[in-house]
């Protein structure tokens, strides 16, 4: 009797699964449509002429998220603007800040998590700080200082910010306390030095942190927009957000050029996060684990 009872109970609550993954898989395809319909509408824009952007806007009709006649104008503008140089500073300054700033702050975190020396609790403290701060609150003090200091219009200046992020530390950080110290005590037996230990037991073992401290030192310099404004004012050291504002008066508003800016400046990082999205979810689902 009890057997047939929790029989009919598990065949009762199969199709109420069911029917809760149905709702689930529903409402988060929902929620993707919601988030997809600005970037399509974005995309559908920068193939049409700039007078066309509003027009069926109000009301909505099936041609405002679809265009017949689609024409790649507003792409052979932005070949003679100052967009693709800005492209490849925006690159160059991302790529950049991203294999030196993992060095930097694998070896910061490295040796907040390996070492035991006083201060080190107050030093991560200040660490989780300095992410906590927005970076325009400090932007325009931080900005005279690097004049006195020469570096305005120079890549260094531009890239220097963005090495030490608060955020990739405490990341790799968590992720180093995850190593087992039985592998670390084996290595120091085997004769390894610190330095080894770190090259040979702690980066091998942390690539997908590595990968997601990576993602996040990239999309800080690319989607930056204050620090470059005020330290790249010339022509040679301009980057994509900036020259995609400027675009506004170069071109008297022509919004058909500016979403075609928009769709370039939003697929390079689009490609290279969906390229290394399962490393970044394994590194944010794995921190703290230990």
């Amino acid at each position: 009797m009890t057997v047939t009872t929790a029989g009919r109970r598990v065949r009762r609550s199969a199709p109420r699964r069911r029917l809760g993954l149905f709702g689930t898989s529903v409402l988060g395809a929902a929620i993707g449509i919601a988030f997809l319909i600005p970037l399509w509408w974005t995309a559908i824009n920068s193939l049409r002429p700039g007078a066309e952007t509003f027009r069926y806007l109000n009301p909505l009709e099936w041609q405002t998220f679809i265009t017949l006649s689609p024409t790649f104008d507003n792409y052979v503008v932005l070949a003679s603007s100052d967009l693709g140089r800005a492209i490849l500073n925006s690159l160059f300054i991302s790529l950049a800040t991203v294999v030196f700033g993992l060095v930097i702050c694998a070896t910061a975190a490295y040796g907040l998590a390996a070492f035991q020396f006083r201060g080190r609790g107050v030093l991560f403290s200040v660490v989780i700080l300095s992410f906590l701060i927005p970076f325009d609150a400090i932007a325009i003090p931080l900005a005279d200082m690097f004049r006195d200091w020469n570096l305005q219009n120079t890549f260094f200046g531009l890239i220097l910010p963005g090495l030490g992020n608060g955020m990739a530390i405490f990341l790799l950080r968590t992720f180093f306390l995850a190593v087992p110290e039985e592998l670390i005590e084996a290595a120091r037996l085997d004769g390894l030095g610190w330095w080894g230990v770190f090259w040979r037991i702690y980066l091998p073992l942390s690539v997908p942190s590595l990968i997601g401290a990576g993602l996040m030192l990239f999309l800080f310099q690319w989607q930056a927009y204050v620090w470059p404004l005020l330290m790249g004012t010339d022509r040679a050291h301009i980057v994509g957000p900036v020259a995609l504002s400027n675009l506004q008066g170069q071109f008297a508003v022509d919004y058909g050029v500016l979403f075609a800016a928009s769709v370039i400046l939003i697929l390079i990082p689009l490609v290279i996060i969906l390229s290394f999205q399962r490393y970044f979810i394994q590194s944010v689902s794995t921190t703290g684990l230990k």
